[in-house]
């Protein structure tokens, strides 16, 4: 009986390496002795030993996924100071299932400079990672850097393909810097390409309604928020920078962040 014991883990540790699995082998050992004495069925086992290499699996890819996804700095939902922008919880919350993703619909962040509309972003983003989808995060402009480059090399519709695998774009500061009108054209067709098929999150220090200004057209920022919103959540973030806190500063320039004109 030990033989065949021996044997049998020799033949586990041998399959475990085969298959690139080698967590298998310390599963099927570690577990061996519990399913032997509380009387588990070989499917219960094998179920057992299966679920920790999944498991595990799944940590190491989604750890792989959020060092690709490009992050300014790791930030998490339960790090967020909730008591400075108590009316977003609920709605992160909603959020935080990850069921937006599977249903290409868009987050867009309004509010002014300092009230955490990175952080949730990016919180947002490593949620979506750990879900098993890929990410990629950068700031407007450097995503306008990314398509120019593309479209002087003519390959802007193999990018943006090559994008829409991405489960979730993730785009930040939209009108801190105005764009040029191909800047503005490029970005659109950013837009256009994920619609319906993959998800987005922006996140602005303006309303809808300045939009125009800092796309040069007001056509092609109506066209391009009509299709941002139209599977969305839209959350408008209140109050004082969280960076001026305990420095005698009470705010910053006013800037506007109502949705009211937000298209229906």
């Amino acid at each position: 009986m030990a033989a065949k014991s021996t044997e049998s883990v020799k033949q586990i540790t041998y399959l475990a390496a085969a298959l690139k699995a080698p967590r298998i082998n310390e599963a099927a050992a570690r577990m061996a002795d519990q399913a032997r004495d509380a009387g588990w069925s070989f499917e219960d086992y094998l179920a057992a030993v299966l679920e920790r290499e999944v498991s595990a699996r799944n940590a190491s890819g989604a750890e792989l996924r959020i060092k690709a996804a490009g992050f300014p700095a790791r930030k998490t939902i339960e790090d967020f100071d909730w008591d400075a922008q108590p009316t977003a919880r609920q709605q992160i919350a909603a959020l935080v299932s990850g069921g937006f993703l599977l249903e290409a619909q868009n987050v867009v962040l309004l509010g002014p400079p300092g009230t955490g509309k990175t952080h949730l972003a990016t919180a947002l983003g490593i949620v979506a990672a750990r879900h098993g989808h890929r990410v990629l995060f950068a700031t407007a402009t450097d995503w306008v850097t990314r398509l120019t480059d593309a479209h002087r090399q003519g390959r802007l519709p193999q990018e943006l393909a090559r994008l829409r695998r991405y489960g979730l774009i993730i785009v930040d500061e939209v009108g801190y810097l105005p764009f040029e009108q191909d800047a503005a054209n490029l970005f659109f067709q950013l837009v256009s390409s994920r619609y319906e098929h993959a998800s987005l999150i922006l996140t602005s220090n303006l309303p809808f309604s300045g939009w125009g200004g800092v796309f040069g057209d007001q056509a092609v920022a109506a066209a391009m928020i009509d299709r941002i919103v139209h599977h969305a959540d839209v959350l408008t973030l209140k109050g004082a920078s969280y960076r001026l806190r305990g420095r005698g500063i009470d705010s910053l320039p006013s800037i506007r962040t109502t949705t009211d004109e937000t298209p229906g």
